[in-house]
């Protein structure tokens, strides 16, 4: 089973950068693919070079690969549009696309394209050992991995409707024709196997091979943010693995954050008088400051 890492953190805090500097990191033992989240898509000026949905190899043993957030609301529609016209025949003239405009900006919408990303890119590139998201800002972040736990309370919600309904239709249907009618009900097996997909997910959030990097600076603003997603995703049964603070210029402040975040392990990068462009800066960064790891 392949690792998955996620850089998280509040906007600003380096995630790109350390995503990058750590993938290079990994990529040194076994084979890696970093993936960027990030509709802002900094990997392409962290490495000077231009990523899209297909692999980028940067050598044998590292690759890159970049979300288009666009492509995936419009597949998600696309799929829902021929749901609907598969089990309903009456809307069969019914054009999603012609909606677009509006569709792509629905409550969730987001988050959802999101994880279909993820689960396109770990069920198909299985020859890496290591996966790394460089993640959005914290509010589409959280949702991203809220979403999962919510829709399966809401699809097992559904689910008990969806069998009293069917409990009742077998009532009428005794009491008309005499005998039991017994048939396949489509949108309980849509509903179950929902279930399915977003227990895997959840799963694989919780997983211990899955590693939460919490990024920081020093800074009250990052600080505090850092806090209330920590907060947030322990709530949900989700536990950071690690805290990533960027840009250490001076360690005796290491000192309070250990105070606040007892329990988790730490990783440093010191604050970089280089500009960390172009990979042989970034691997100039790492050998710098190889034992700060």
């Amino acid at each position: 089973m392949k690792n998955i890492f996620f850089f998280i953190g509040k906007g600003g805090v380096g995630k790109s950068t350390t995503s990058s500097l750590y993938s290079i990191k990994k990529s040194e033992e076994r084979k890696t693919l970093l993936v960027s989240m990030d509709p802002a898509h900094n990997q392409r000026d962290i490495f000077n070079m231009k990523f899209n949905q297909d692999i980028t190899k940067i050598n044998e043993m590292f690759s890159i690969i970049e979300v288009d957030e666009e492509y995936w609301i419009k597949k998600y529609l696309s799929e829902t549009e021929k749901e609907i016209k598969r089990n309903y025949n009456y809307q069969s003239a019914f054009n999603m696309g012609k909606y677009y405009n509006i569709l792509q900006y629905s409550p969730g919408i987001e988050e959802y394209a999101l994880v279909l990303a993820f689960e396109n890119i770990i069920s198909k590139h299985t020859e890496y050992w290591n996966i790394i998201f460089d993640m959005p800002p914290t509010a589409l972040t959280l949702k991203f991995f809220m979403l999962p736990s919510v829709s399966k309370l809401w699809v097992e919600e559904l689910i008990k409707l969806r069998k009293e309904i069917i409990s009742k239709k077998e009532i009428i249907s005794k009491i008309k024709f005499g005998t039991k009618k017994i048939e396949t009900d489509k949108i309980k097996n849509k509903l179950d196997n929902l279930l399915k997909r977003y227990s895997k997910i959840d799963k694989i959030f919780k997983s211990k091979r899955t590693k939460i990097n919490l990024v920081l600076n020093y800074d009250k603003l990052s600080f505090r943010e850092s806090l209330r997603i920590k907060e947030k995703l322990e709530s949900s049964g989700i536990n950071i693995n690690k805290l990533v603070i960027n840009k250490v210029e001076n360690k005796d402040y290491i000192k309070e954050i250990k105070e606040e975040f007892e329990h988790d392990k730490i990783s440093i990068y010191p604050f970089s008088d280089i500009n960390l462009s172009g990979l042989s800066k970034l691997k100039e960064y790492l050998n710098r400051y190889k034992n700060e790891k």
